[in-house]
C-alpha cells in the first residue's frame, strides 16, 4: 500500500512538472520564460500585405486550445470554446450560418462528407449540416476529443484523449470500428489530427508511432516509429507527435517532439528518409521546391531538402516566439506566433519579407490557405484573411 500511495504522488510530482514545462515551452502570450522570446529585429518590408478581411470568432480562454479553422467548399468554419460555430464565406468574410451548441470544446472544427463536425470536453461528436448548421446527429465517444474529427467514404473518424481512433457512420454516427493504443504515464496536451488520404487514416501518437488504418474497418495497414522514448525520466522520454501528418504524392511527412521529421511512404510505412528534429508545431510541404518546412521547439524555422533532410536554411529570429508550423504562400512561407505577429519568410533563402501584427493574443493554430487567400487565426478569436501577394 505504502509503495502503491509512493508511485501516485511521484506521478503527480511529474505530472505537474509537465505542466510546468509546457507552460515554460510557451503557448500563450503570458508565459513566464527563464530566458523572454527574442525580440523582434526591424528589417526592410518587402511588401505590404493585403487584408481582404477580418472577423471575431470569439476564440478561447484555454491555454492548450487551438481552435484551427476549417475549410470546406466556399465557406471556412470557425468555432469558439463554448461551442459557438460560425460559417464565413471564404471570399468575402460574410457570415453564412451561425449556431451555439453550448457545449465546451479545446480543438477547431473538421468536416467532410457534407458535415461539419465538433468535437467536445466531454467526449461527444456533433454533426453538422455544412449548408445551415442544423444539428443532425450526436455520438458519446469514451473521452475528451483533442483534434479535429475528420469524414470520407462515409466514414467519420475521431481522435480521443486515451489513444483512441474511432470509426462512425457519416450517416448518423453509429460506431463501426475502434483502434486504441496505450497512452503513456506522460504526454504532452494535444492530439495529431486524423489526416484521410486514399482509403487509409493517418495519424501520430503518443508514444512517437505513426499508424495508417483502414478507413473501412479500422484494421492497422502498417505502423511506424518516428521517435524513440530515452532517457531516465518520464520527461525525458516524451516523444509525442502532435503535429498533424501532411500527405503529399503518397508521401506522408510527419515530425514528432523531442524525436525525428520523416518522410514515409503512404503505401507501407517505409521510412524514405529522417531527421533528428523535435516540435510540436508542424510543417508544410512545398512540391514546387522540394522542400520541407518545419517549426521547431525553439523556435527556428527550417527549410529542409526533401528527399535528404538537409537544411537549406534556417530563420533563427524567432527563438522561443513559439512560431506555428509554416505555410506556403505564394514565394514565402508563413507563420504566426505567441504575441499575434504574422511573418513572411522568403522561401529562397529564409529571409524576412514582410511582418503584420493582426492582435495582441497568441496565434497558435497553422495558417490555412485557398485558391488567393491565406486565413490566420488567433486564440482571441481574430480571423484575418490576407490575400497572396
Amino acid at each position: 500500500m505504502i509503495v502503491k500511495t509512493f508511485k501516485i504522488v511521484c506521478a503527480l510530482i511529474l505530472l505537474m512538472s509537465l505542466n510546468a514545462c509546457s507552460t515554460v515551452s510557451g503557448w500563450f502570450k503570458d508565459d513566464v520564460y527563464e530566458v523572454p522570446p527574442t525580440e523582434l529585429t526591424e528589417f526592410t518590408q518587402e511588401f505590404e500585405p493585403s487584408i481582404a478581411w477580418s472577423t471575431d470568432t470569439g476564440g478561447s480562454n484555454d491555454i492548450y486550445s487551438s481552435l484551427d479553422p476549417w475549410l470546406q467548399g466556399d465557406a471556412i468554419i470557425a468555432i469558439d470554446y463554448e461551442g459557438e460555430v460560425n460559417s464565413y464565406n471564404a471570399e468575402t468574410g460574410k457570415r453564412q450560418w451561425r449556431v451555439s451548441l453550448d457545449v465546451p470544446v479545446t480543438t477547431g472544427v473538421g468536416g467532410g462528407e457534407g458535415l461539419i463536425l465538433v468535437g467536445t470536453k466531454k467526449g461527444e461528436v456533433l454533426a453538422l449540416d455544412a449548408s445551415n448548421g442544423d444539428l443532425l446527429w450526436n455520438a458519446k465517444l469514451s473521452s475528451e476529443v483533442l483534434a479535429p474529427p475528420k469524414a470520407a467514404q462515409g466514414i467519420v473518424v475521431a481522435s480521443t484523449s486515451d489513444g483512441r481512433m474511432t470509426g462512425l457512420s457519416a450517416k448518423d454516427g453509429q460506431v463501426l470500428w475502434n483502434y486504441q493504443r496505450t497512452v503513456p504515464l506522460l504526454s504532452l496536451r494535444g492530439a495529431s489530427a486524423p489526416v484521410i488520404a486514399d482509403d487509409k487514416v493517418i495519424s501520430g501518437y503518443a508514444n512517437g508511432k505513426v499508424v495508417a488504418l483502414s478507413i473501412i474497418d479500422g484494421k492497422v495497414v502498417w505502423e511506424k516509429s518516428v521517435a524513440i522514448p530515452r532517457g531516465r525520466t518520464e520527461l525525458d522520454r516524451l516523444v509525442d507527435i502532435d503535429a498533424d501528418p501532411v500527405v503529399i504524392n503518397n508521401t506522408v511527412y510527419v515530425v514528432a517532439y523531442n524525436g525525428r521529421i520523416a518522410a514515409l511512404s503512404l503505401d507501407d510505412g517505409s521510412i524514405l528518409w529522417a531527421k533528428e528534429m523535435s516540435s510540436r508545431s508542424g510543417l508544410d510541404v512545398s512540391v514546387a521546391d522540394a522542400a520541407v518546412y518545419v517549426s521547431d521547439e525553439e523556435g527556428n524555422v527550417w527549410a529542409l531538402q526533401d528527399g535528404s533532410g538537409d537544411s537549406l536554411w534556417r530563420q533563427t529570429r524567432l527563438l522561443r516566439r513559439n512560431p506555428t508550423a509554416p505555410v506556403v504562400v505564394g514565394n514565402n512561407v508563413v507563420v504566426g506566433d505567441l504575441e499575434g505577429y504574422v511573418h513572411w519568410i522568403s522561401r529562397q533563402d529564409g529571409r524576412f519579407t514582410a511582418r503584420v501584427n493582426i492582435t495582441d493574443a497568441a496565434i497558435r493554430s497553422k495558417p490555412v490557405v485557398s485558391n488567393n487567400l491565406v486565413y490566420v487565426s488567433a486564440a482571441d478569436g481574430t480571423l484575418t484573411a490576407f490575400r497572396i501577394q
